[in-house]
Parts: structure tokens; C-alpha cells; sequence
């Protein structure tokens, strides 16, 4: 990959990603094959005069190892010197930047009780920085690079370094990165959002009634004085940022007592290193009160097992048929791009700013109101080409807005 290129996609990732102000800590999360990256991300963020750049680097490898070797008391822990790091770094207000690459099988064969036991305690631990960082009251962005594992993966038929270059222009494809200006393509991106966001905070629709020929017929409350959002987003310091890239999702807050039906996943889900495949799940009054899944449906299982939470919605995304990572017909097996693909629910953590003043709300407030809590956040997608959306208003009236998988 050109050096020029992979320089403008770091710019993207820093510049409009996380908008680095001068001044500013910068902490990049990054796998230790993919050092090239980050050190050009590095240098990215020093010249749009960050203060210090604090590289995180981690071992998709080790971490397998660890799950396979280690005794098994060590997945009950989580080290306190992390959690401690991890709030010297928001305590100094920094700006996370993740870069992802990883093998979507990297974690199978692991036992799923050992990845649900630590997955468990690390969210219990890590909770006040998620919270930071979900109320935007700390930026983030993360954006995705190729691995051989990864492209292998997604183009199987085709030799490594042919699957790594397919790779490499399908991620710039979708992160509207393949232009001349990629942050000028943003800010039009970005722009193109704000007709229907508008759209739908002047509907401010009391419930959705969603359904897919896959069998999908769900009828989802949403919160009063909820919020969609979508493209860019502010930080609490006032600064605009992008926490994923691409993005492509309308989103807004479930009411958590109010989801009633069935739900068909339209594509797998990769979940710790597993595929899970071929599955659905049945609400009634929020909670999910029956699941099944083709293949892996313990890991399914496991995401439940996180807490009361998990097995409530705190996230609906409207993502048209007709978006370009939709058109490309790839699957992934990567959240960040499948989730842009394909509307999706996430199972578990709301996010506050989806609802009128819920990041000044404490998290018993915002629950009361309908926010749901959760120490996990799962996308799952359901979105088909055929998939329609009623609107229906609090005085019962019913407006079409989604329809054949594209917005009207």
C-alpha cells in the first residue's frame, strides 16, 4: 500500500476521527503486527499538535495463548494498574484512537467460560471510562486496517497478497477514503445526514414497527425526548468528531420496556473470536425471552449471561439497502463495516445522548426514563433489502418512512 495513501487515511483517522486539538493527550490502541500504522497515526497526531501520543499496543497472539495456557482463577481478575491507567489518561482528558485488524477466528476454540467470566469482570472494572466515553465526555475513534487473517478471511479463493490488496480498497471504499480530500469528503458526508436526522427528531415517533421477509416483526418503543444521531457526533468540550469509521447508521434509544417480537439476524455475528450464525431471538416487554442460533449458539447464550441488561435493546440503527459498504455485497466479519451494511439493534448499554438531557442524568435517572444499563454493548444486524419501517406517533397515527430497505 502507497505511503501517501495510508498517510491520508491516518489524517482522517486523527483529524476528523478524533479531532486532535492542540495540546492534547493521544492514546492509540493498536495490534503489535500493525506498528507501521500506528506510527504514522503517530506522527499525524503530533502534527496536528498533540501534546504526547501514548501508544497501546496489543497481542491478538498472547491473548489467545493466555486464554488457552493460563490457570484458570486469572479470568475472575482484572488488574488494577489497568484500571488505575486507564484513568491517568481520562483524568488528563485524551483523545482514543483505535485501529483494528483482527483475525475474526482468533479466539475460537477458546472456552466461551473463561471469555464470558473475564469479559465480565474487564467491563465491571473498565465501567467509569466507558462511561466517559459513551456521554462523549472523552472522544474516540476507531477505523480498521487490513491483516492477512482478516482479508483471508473475508476473500478466502484468492491468494494473501491479492486478499490484502481487495481488502486494503474495499476498507478506503467504505471509509470514503479513496478520494482526493478525504476530510472534505467527510464534512460532505457528515452534511448529507442532517435531512433525515431532522426528519425523524421532528416525528419524534413514539414506537417503530419493523419488519423483514427473514421473519422479522418487532414493534419497538422508543424513549421520550429521544435523540437520533448519526454521522459525526460533539464532545462535551464542544468539539465535533467521528467515532466510527465509516460510519453510514441513523441511531436512537429503545425504550428498555418496550420491545415486543421476533428478530432474524440478516448476516453472522463475530463474537470473540466466534461466529455466530443463523440466529434470532423473541422479546416481550424488552426482555429477550427466547434465542437460537445455527452455529455457536452457547456464545450467543454468553452475551446474556453479562447481566439484567444484555438482554434488553439500548440501541436501534436505520442504515440504508442502497448505503456503499451495502452495494459492495462483502461480508466482513467485522462489526465496524457489517454494522454500516445492514440496520442493526444493539442488545445491552444505551447511549446517554440519545435521550434529551441524559448525560446531565444519573444512570438511575436515565434508567427510570427507559435508558437501559448494561456492562456490554453488542451490534447485531437485521436489516434485508425488503425491510420496512412504520412510524407510529404517540396519538396512534402511522407513517411509512422506510421501505424496501431504503428510506423514503
Amino acid at each position: 500500500m502507497e505511503g501517501l495513501q495510508l498517510k491520508k487515511y491516518a489524517e482522517l483517522l486523527v483529524r476528523s476521527g478524533g479531532n486532535v486539538q492542540p495540546g492534547q493527550l493521544v492514546v492509540i490502541g493498536c495490534a503489535v503486527d500493525d506498528a507501521y500504522f500506528a506510527r504514522i497515526v503517530q506522527e499525524c497526531a503530533y502534527d496536528a499538535g498533540a501534546k504526547e501520543v501514548v501508544m497501546n499496543w496489543i497481542d491478538p497472539a498472547s491473548t489467545r495463548t493466555r486464554y488457552l495456557r493460563a490457570e484458570d482463577s486469572v479470568f475472575d481478575e482484572f488488574p488494577q494498574w489497568r484500571v488505575d491507567w486507564y484513568k491517568h489518561h481520562d483524568d488528563r482528558g485524551a483523545v482514543y484512537l483505535h485501529i483494528d485488524s483482527s483475525d475474526p477466528d482468533y479466539l475460537a476454540g477458546v472456552d466461551s467460560d473463561r471469555l464470558r467470566r473475564f469479559s465480565k469482570v474487564s467491563s465491571i472494572a473498565t465501567k467509569e471510562h466507558s462511561a466517559l466515553t459513551m456521554s462523549n465526555a472523552l472522544r474516540w475513534s476507531v477505523c480498521a486496517i487490513p491483516s492477512p487473517a482478516w482479508a483471508k478471511k473475508v476473500f478466502p479463493d484468492i491468494p494473501e497478497a491479492e486478499a490484502m490488496e481487495k481488502l486494503w480498497a474495499a476498507i478506503f471504499k467504505c471509509a470514503r477514503a479513496d478520494g482526493a480530500d478525504a476530510i472534505a469528503d467527510w464534512q460532505v458526508h457528515s452534511g448529507n445526514f442532517s435531512e433525515r436526522l431532522d426528519y425523524l427528531n421532528k416525528m419524534n415517533f413514539d414506537t417503530l414497527r419493523i419488519t423483514t421477509g427473514l421473519g422479522t416483526d418487532l414493534t419497538l418503543g422508543l424513549v421520550k425526548n429521544h435523540i437520533w444521531a448519526g454521522g459525526g457526533d460533539v464532545g462535551k468540550d464542544g468539539v465535533p468528531f467521528y467515532p466510527n469509521i465509516p460510519t453510514e447508521e441513523l441511531f436512537t434509544m429503545p425504550d428498555r420496556m418496550r420491545a415486543d417480537g421476533r428478530v432474524v439476524a440478516s448476516m453472522p455475528l463475530s463474537r470473540q473470536g466466534n461466529l455466530i450464525e443463523g440466529f434470532e431471538m423473541t422479546f416481550k416487554d424488552g426482555l429477550v425471552v427466547s434465542y437460537k442460533a445455527e452455529k455457536n449458539e452457547q456464545t450467543l447464550a454468553d452475551i446474556f449471561t453479562m447481566d439484567e441488561g444484555a438482554k434488553r435493546l439500548g440501541e436501534v440503527a436505520l442504515v440504508a439497502d442502497s448505503s456503499p459498504i451495502g452495494k459492495m455485497g462483502i461480508l466482513f466479519y467485522n462489526t465496524l463495516f457489517d454494522e454500516n451494511a445492514s440496520s442493526h439493534l444493539a442488545l445491552g448499554k444505551a447511549y446517554p445522548n440519545n435521550m434529551e438531557n441524559g448525560t446531565e442524568m444519573t444512570v438511575e435517572e436515565r434508567v427510570a426514563a427507559g435508558c437501559n444499563d448494561s456492562f456490554t454493548h453488542v451490534d447485531f444486524m437485521f436489516g434485508t433489502p425488503d425491510m420496512k419501517v412504520v412510524g407510529i406517533a404517540a396519538d396512534g397515527t402511522e407513517t411509512v418512512f422506510f421501505e424496501n430497505g431504503d428510506f423514503i
